[in-house]
């Protein structure tokens, strides 16, 4: 199995082409970026990636860290982030319902969409108990790593499965499964059960439960619950995933109402 190929960009405006890569490269790192480390990583010109970054700064994409002498994402990204979930239908939805399924398990809830081999996290409700999973809204893991991850590629076959999915899994706790044979038994679980499950394969301490919202085909987005271990008896176990079960249910009918 090889990775797959990057998608190819036909009739790239190169301008246009290297200010998205420059705005993916800072929003992926979880520091500010000096000129020196974005050459490396982008191999632009440093001439061209200096008066691009300064043209950013100065629209308020790019803001620039004077004491390290390096460059993060600016506000005005946050800005179309946020106007972008502002219009998804899918999170207006599924937000009210969500607020609905924390209510009742008292856990931490998320909205996540499949992009490419990842996850994006576009949608959070928190748990009012002192002890939870944390909520960040933009956050990205790797799909197979996540329970909602893991449910929108059950959705799949595995011939599609193994297409998203890059050769090499990543591992980011030593319980994250990255054997494909191992993550192929995981999923046919999971289409047996109606729901996916992890336990510390991306967060220690932590296990997750999803349900993918069938609203639409392919299906990209799943409903999930964090829960902490120490409070993850079979009884609590069994209200979250009917809990969730019953959101994805609500979730989807609605939806299928209003046309999307």
């Amino acid at each position: 199995m090889t990775d797959p190929a990057p998608p190819a960009r036909p009739n790239a405006v190169k301008s246009a082409d290297r200010t998205v890569e420059l705005l993916e490269v800072l929003s992926a790192s979880d520091r500010p970026l000096t000129l020196t480390e974005l050459h490396r990583r982008l191999s632009y010109p440093k001439s061209s990636l200096y008066m691009l970054v300064q043209t950013l700064v100065a629209r308020g994409w790019v803001e620039p860290d004077p004491v390290r002498g390096a460059y993060g994402i600016g506000v005005r990204a946050l800005l179309v982030g946020t106007s972008y979930l502002d219009h998804d239908p899918v999170v207006r939805v599924a937000t009210r319902v969500m607020e609905q399924v924390r209510r009742e398990v008292d856990e931490t809830v998320h909205l996540a969409r499949l992009d490419g081999s990842d996850v994006v996290y576009l949608a959070g409700r928190e748990s009012e108990q002192h002890l939870r999973a944390v909520s960040r809204v933009g956050r990205r893991l790797p799909a197979h790593s996540t329970s909602p991850g893991k449910a929108l590629l059950a959705a799949r076959t595995p011939q599609e499965v193994d297409a998203i999915l890059p050769a090499r899994l990543t591992a980011l706790t030593p319980g994250t499964v990255v054997d494909h044979q191992a993550l192929h038994a995981q999923l046919a679980d999971v289409r047996a059960a109606g729901y996916a499950h992890e336990r510390e394969e991306n967060t220690p301490g932590v296990g997750c439960f999803a349900v993918a919202l069938p609203y639409r085909s392919p299906v990209l987005d799943a409903m999930s619950c964090s829960v902490p271990l120490s409070r993850l008896d079979p009884e609590h176990e069994r209200r979250v995933v009917d809990a969730l079960l019953h959101g994805a249910r609500t979730v989807t009918e609605l939806l299928r109402r209003v046309g999307h």
